[in-house]
């Protein structure tokens, strides 16, 4: 009779998701997780086969934890209980949290929707979901990636509101990981010196302006950081973190914070400001595991279009669907006539017209970058010079968008919000206060606390040139402060970027500006309302001057302001909503920078070029520096595009043998570009009707994904040479292996039904 109870007992607890030792479980299709009675993950299995627990048994993962900013302390789950589909999570400090958990198909939907007992708690924390993956580190959007035949399996997460962003509540200053870490994505063909270990972190290598040699690190064990969503540990396990923060009231961070950069780029202190009804409860994100061959595609996309995520799509796909990738071509040599002939013969799409220079946004305008008259006439042709709008009405009519690079959210001198009468809404570091009256001529300024104002206003690139105050209406630029009472700015230049030198008050406001970097880039960094402003001036030049892609140069620019990937995700969002607003498609972009904010938005990442990216005669990913190797690694891990940059001009010793490796290659990869053409250098070309062909033959089957992974892995092979030829008559392709210049074994590829 007791065998029989018992029985009973366990039958009872299955069905209620529970074991008799306080364990919970909960499943989607691919995905289980085990969480104990403290509110500990201690099971995470892949549901598709028999496997190993991929949660470590020695570092089991809190649901959420609790951080005090001011005390530096995390508080994790005592206690748990769970009913009715919620969590409820006690901690040492007395607060207790409501964790709202749902079993969706695909993943599993954490949301925070109550915290009592809160004081103090400033920040709380997803995680860290420890996993004993050791292969792919996807440290921006948050995955552990094991890729290899044996096991094949993914676990990662999801923001599914703003203000959750990847990351660890301790590093206040949001700014979010960078430099190289020691981690190898294979122990026995990449096993790490006895001089390293896993984690271990490096700095960027140069000297911390030419961005170029940052990537100094070739060796495959090295790994560049784009971001903070996931790490390694001493065993190089890796884990997964999203944390929230209320953002209501102001605080001073050190930024950027606990990451290593550039040796000689010292981080600074700014007062971050507050953000009116932004807080942690609500915060929410999706937690999943599945095969790793259908995570991107079969679950993060599902989650996407579920949870309302941004979905932007190009040419009627995701952006994130490996068949919507495709080259993009980029001008120089300021001539038009025969460019939009060129893409429309190679099947692509877009035109960036990088030999414009930089465009600065400029509020001043409307969105009308030539005037609402079109006055301006920038784009150069035979039949005669056209405006924005002008050249992209033209290109439309073959199917044709074009965009030009712009500097983000740099508010350059001369533009609206900078000078001569710069922004009130302009981001400050420090506030302080004159101490004595002004006249327009002194260049004795009194203020009230040295603090901080020594410091150099940035700390990227440091640019002493960039150094200023603003009081009233005036810019003063100045270099240092005095060390004694009564403290003064040094070195002080009145009226500075042409602003209009004034008479000030005692009392009056001492603004220390928040700035970008010199040189090209120089301007000054919005609050986050301003910034909210000009996302929408981009989706204004789109409808306006009919740019649909920009190449978003000092991206990093909008970290600056001290909120993260917060600051980049309200950018975009503002930017893309007004673009619905204005019934005009996605907008396509790619930037300086890729990161857990704009991950969702960004379509492309065709940064940098040349051999520092891929070097197509030596076949390597970066040959010159590893920035082609880096961000390669990065991409490929957060299930992003990768890229060769800017690259590949077709010039009079153009080959059709260089433009076959070079997509095999980037099919292989799943890898965009920027291919630059010159006209006067095609034209001189002897087989650009032939290589046009290459590429529209090559990207044709890539969109109609033709290309099965064990195809796409021979294509990865640089000692292989290829060519794609189009069926005869009917749907399909026949790839050949060329061996010394003749057609070796072949390959029937067909269009994937959909």
């Amino acid at each position: 009779m007791k065998k029989h109870i018992l029985t009973y007992a366990l039958f009872v607890c299955m069905l209620g998701s529970c074991s008799l030792d306080g364990i919970r479980t909960f499943n989607t299709d691919y995905f289980r997780v085990d969480i104990n009675s403290k509110g500990y993950i201690v099971g995470m299995w892949d549901r598709t086969k028999e496997n190993r627990n991929f949660s470590p048994t020695d570092q089991p993962s809190p649901l959420l934890a609790l951080y005090n900013s001011q005390l530096k302390r995390y508080y994790y789950p005592e206690k748990a209980s769970f009913s009715h589909g919620k969590y409820r999570l006690e901690y040492e400090n007395g607060s207790v949290a409501t964790v709202k958990l749902e079993e969706k198909d695909r993943y599993f939907k954490l949301t925070l929707e109550k915290l009592e007992n809160r004081d103090g708690i400033d920040g709380v924390q997803w995680g860290n979901y420890y996993t004993n993956i050791n292969n792919l580190l996807g440290e921006i959007i948050g995955v552990a990636r094991d890729t290899s035949a044996a096991v094949g399996y993914a676990i990662g997460a999801l923001a599914l509101d703003d203000n959750t962003i990847g990351g660890e509540s301790r590093f206040t200053s949001e700014t979010g990981a960078a430099g190289y870490i020691a981690h190898t994505p294979d122990p026995e063909k990449y096993p790490l010196p006895v001089t390293l270990h896993e984690g271990q972190q490096f700095t960027l290598g140069g000297d911390g302006i030419n961005d170029v040699a940052f990537y100094n690190r070739k060796e495959p064990y090295y790994r560049m950081l784009y971001g903070n969503t996931a790490g390694v540990d001493c065993n190089g396990r890796i884990n997964i973190r999203y944390h929230s923060r209320d953002r209501r009231k102001p605080n001073l961070i050190y930024s950027p914070e606990g990451v290593p950069i550039q040796q000689n780029n010292e981080p600074n202190h700014l007062m971050r400001q507050a953000v009116p009804g932004v807080d942690y409860i609500g915060s929410s994100i999706a937690f999943w595991g599945s095969p790793d061959s259908i995570a991107l595609m079969g679950v993060i996309q599902n989650i996407v279009k579920e949870e309302g995520l941004p979905y932007p799509t190009f040419q009627g796909k995701w952006v994130k669907d490996p068949t919507a990738f495709m080259p993009d071509l980029l001008t120089y040599g300021g001539l038009y006539d025969s460019i939009p002939s060129y893409a429309k013969q190679m099947g692509l799409k877009v035109i960036s017209a990088y030999d414009q220079g930089f465009l600065n946004p400029d509020r001043a305008n409307g969105g009308y970058v030539d005037g609402k008259e079109e006055q301006r006439k920038p784009f150069h042709l035979s039949s005669g010079d056209m405006s924005h709008r002008e050249f992209a009405d033209w290109l439309a009519k073959d199917g044709l968008i074009f965009g030009r690079t712009t500097i983000t959210n740099s508010m350059s001198p001369g533009t609206k919000d900078c000078s001569p009468i710069p922004s009130d809404s302009a981001c400050i570091q420090h506030r302080r206060h004159l101490t004595a009256d002004l006249t327009a001529s002194d260049t004795l300024i009194y203020i009230d606390d040295p603090t901080y104002m020594n410091e150099i206003a940035c700390w990227e690139g440091h640019c002493k040139e960039l150094n200023m105050v603003k009081i009233g209406k005036e810019l003063i630029h100045y270099l240092g402060v005095s060390d004694t009472k009564p403290y003064r700015l040094l070195n002080v230049t009145r009226g500075y970027w042409n602003t209009q030198p004034s008479v000030h008050k005692k009392g009056d406001n001492v603004d220390k500006m928040q700035v970008t970097v010199g040189w090209a880039y120089q301007g000054l960094v919005p609050n986050l309302e301003l910034q909210d402003e000009l996302g929408k001036l981009y989706a204004d030049m789109a409808a306006n001057s009919g740019i649909g892609y920009y190449d978003l140069d000092g991206q990093e620019f909008l970290f600056h302001s001290g909120f993260g990937s917060y600051s980049v995700k309200r950018f975009f969002r503002s930017m893309f909503e007004r673009a619905k607003e204005l019934g005009i498609p996605d907008i396509r972009f790619t930037g300086a920078t890729l990161s857990e904010g704009s991950w969702h938005y960004q379509s492309i990442w065709n940064v940098g070029g040349g051999q520092n990216m891929y070097d197509a005669d030596k076949r390597l990913w970066g040959s010159t520096t590893s920035q082609g190797k880096d961000l390669r690694d990065v991409t490929y891990a957060n299930f992003f595009p990768s890229s060769f940059g800017g690259n590949f001009p077709i010039t009079a010793t153009s080959t059709v043998e260089q433009y076959e490796h070079i997509e095999a290659t980037a099919v292989g990869y799943g890898a965009t570009y920027s291919l630059k053409v010159g006209q006067k250098d095609v034209e001189s070309c002897p087989q650009k009707y032939a290589i046009f062909n290459v590429i529209k033959t090559w990207e044709e089957a890539r969109r109609a994904d033709a290309f099965p992974t064990h195809i796409k892995k021979l294509l990865q092979n640089p000692d292989l040479s290829w060519r794609l030829e189009k069926k005869v008559g009917k749907d399909g392709w026949t790839l050949y292996q060329m061996e010394n210049g003749q057609k070796g074994r072949s390959f029937d590829l067909y269009p994937k039904q959909q």
